[in-house]
């Protein structure tokens, strides 16, 4: 066999292919991390909203009465200007809400629903963008490579989670 018909790549070619398999890979795995952040922040940001932009919102408190699987009721009481009191309201069931307590919140708008304000609804607002700082650490530390931005997200997310279940 002639030497001609047998060649090599070139060590330059070889090198190129590893780099953009390298880019291909962190490109990728960014692209994963970004999507499940972003997904924590939209999972978040629906009950987020009416905790954090409160001003100009109906609030006051809920005298739970009973509570269910998925969400408990009660009578709201208003705090702020331009509320009227109602006789049922509901509150999505957590695991801080108990019968016959009293619990600040907000009226989410054209609704009879009612989200946690203060302190511990703001927490719990966010918990889901905790699981989601949880979630994407493992991806940037595994995929990335960047074990301590991994470890930074983690601790970050549980905080945010263990803050959320001491505050409820």
């Amino acid at each position: 066999m002639p030497a001609s018909a047998h060649r090599a790549k070139p060590a330059s070619a070889t090198l190129r292919l590893g780099r953009l398999g390298r880019l291909g890979r962190f490109a990728a795995m960014g692209t994963v991390a970004a999507l499940i952040l972003i997904a924590g922040v939209w999972a978040s940001w629906g009950t987020a909203q009416h905790v954090m932009l409160s001003k100009g919102r109906e609030q006051g408190t809920i005298t739970v009465s009973a509570c269910g699987d998925e969400a408990c009721t009660g009578s709201y009481q208003p705090v702020s200007v331009g509320s009227r009191a109602r006789e049922r309201v509901v509150l999505d069931a957590s695991v801080g809400v108990r019968e016959g307590r009293t619990y600040s919140v907000v009226v989410k708008p054209g609704s009879s629903d009612v989200v946690r304000s203060g302190p511990a609804g703001m927490l719990y607002a966010w918990s889901p963008l905790g699981g989601g700082l949880l979630l994407a650490s493992v991806v940037v530390a595994g995929g990335l490579g960047l074990t301590r931005a991994g470890w930074v997200m983690a601790g970050s997310g549980i905080a945010l989670l263990t803050a959320a279940f001491v505050a409820l």
